[in-house]
């Protein structure tokens, strides 16, 4: 989301936790666009 935002990105919604048990957040790009950013460890490949 930082990086995001660097990049001329504004943060519409900041990463939070979900009740899914990651975190995700809501940007929207200076083409107009809105991209959701979303972690959980749970989505990880096993090693």
């Amino acid at each position: 989301m930082a990086l995001a935002k660097r990049a001329g990105a504004k943060i519409t919604k900041p990463a939070q936790k979900a009740f899914w048990g990651g975190y995700h957040g809501y940007f929207q790009d200076p083409d107009g666009h809105l991209w959701e950013v979303l972690w959980n460890p749970q989505f990880l490949p096993k090693d």
